[in-house]
């Protein structure tokens, strides 16, 4: 059994004021054109289809051409699930209907989880679809007081399945969550967190019962313990914090023992996320961004240290799509405090004063050109302000 893993789609979604509907859209057709090439038996989505709840009209009409195209041209059938961006009733509605299509998708958690079942030449492979559901949910579900946190959930849900699960065939799960193991897990800052306090973790060995867990929630495609529980990561890069990513699928083999093997592919956006460093003079040189995709989405890092006319514009007229624009030398709001009032500056000049505000602000030395032309500035006033 050949399928291909993939999660955290977010279509729709708005990145620093971009729409990324048509980068979206690229990206979807590379994994269109992957499933003509690898023709695997199954596409799993492990949630996060939609970036929120009400998808617009321009995001549910790129699913729809998705699917339609994997599901009626490339006869793929789809395996999907509810993630905590999506709508659990909007997402699963018509989902009974859908399945002689080979559109199995599972919106709203059911007491009972539902198994889709797929055949190959060595037997049944069965895949239980767990969507996303908060803990409060499932502790109503089960009539479960004791049901305080994701890891609980989880737990009382796997109790669950395998009360039925046949151990001699081949089981997959398909599920939304911070699932953790021994190793720290790679988080971005596009992924909405779950739960305050660590109570979203939910941890690995619960997964051990199945041949393969397919994971959505994290961004960067990474596996927990073995690469038989694996994230398969999101599509597209969607914040600066995944600039290192290396974004692709996972295409996952089990064999008739239910052995798991898994081979990534990686995708390429239409245009990256990166970051772009230095004086803005250097950036605007073209031989300093010869040979890059000047389409690409950038954070610029200006390192000038006084002002600058219109630098966005600037800069844009060479990189249209600049996203953020910082200072490398503005103000640290992170750090202490060093106001001159708490040292002492009522024995201060006011070069000194101005001195302490400078290095306090920009992190720099206030050097002795710096101090020279401050010193006339001074003098200047002082004449004025005495006539």
């Amino acid at each position: 059994m050949k399928f291909i893993h993939t999660g955290d789609w977010h279509i729709g979604k708005i990145v620093n004021e971009f729409y990324m509907t048509l980068d979206q859209e690229y990206i979807l057709n590379q994994l269109i054109e992957l499933i003509a090439i690898e023709k695997p038996d199954a596409l799993i989505i492990a949630g996060d289809l939609y970036d929120r709840s009400v998808a617009p009209v321009e995001a549910v009409e790129l699913l729809d051409r998705t699917f339609s195209k994997i599901l009626l041209e490339l006869k793929t059938p789809i395996i999907a699930i509810a993630g905590n961006h999506d709508s659990p009733e909007r997402l699963g509605f018509g989902s009974s209907i859908l399945n002689a299509k080979g559109l199995y998708i599972e919106g709203i958690l059911k007491e009972d989880i539902t198994k889709v079942v797929l055949q190959d030449e060595y037997g049944p492979v069965n895949f239980y679809l767990v969507p996303y559901a908060d803990p409060p949910v499932v502790r109503a579900l089960y009539g479960r007081e004791d049901i305080r946190c994701h890891d609980d959930a989880m737990k009382c849900i796997i109790e669950n399945i395998k009360q039925k699960m046949q151990e001699n065939e081949r089981n997959v799960m398909v599920c939304h969550g911070f699932v953790i193991g021994c190793e720290e897990p790679e988080i971005s800052e596009s992924e909405r967190p779950l739960s305050i306090g660590g109570t979203e973790y939910i941890k690995a060995e619960y997964f051990n019962a199945f041949n393969y867990t397919a994971l959505g929630h994290l961004h960067g495609p990474q596996k927990v313990g073995g690469d038989n529980i694996r994230y398969s990561g999101s599509l597209m890069k969607y914040s600066f914090s995944e600039v290192k990513h290396k974004k692709s699928v996972t295409i996952v083999n089990i064999d008739e023992k239910g052995k798991v093997s898994v081979d990534l592919k990686e995708l390429n956006a239409k245009r990256d996320m990166r970051k772009i460093k230095g004086s803005l003079k250097d950036l605007l040189n073209p031989e300093v961004y010869k040979g890059t995709n000047l389409e690409d989405y950038i954070n610029v890092i200006l390192t000038d240290e006084g002002e600058i006319l219109d630098a966005i514009g600037q800069l844009r007229a060479v990189y249209p799509n600049i996203m953020m624009l910082t200072r490398e030398n503005s103000i640290r709001n992170n750090e202490p405090s060093k106001t001159a009032a708490a040292l002492g500056y009522k024995q201060k000049s006011k070069l000194e004063l101005f001195n302490d505000f400078y290095t306090n602000i920009t992190g720099l030395e206030f050097s002795e050109d710096k101090k020279s032309v401050m010193v006339n500035v001074l003098e200047k006033v002082e004449k004025e302000e005495w006539g």
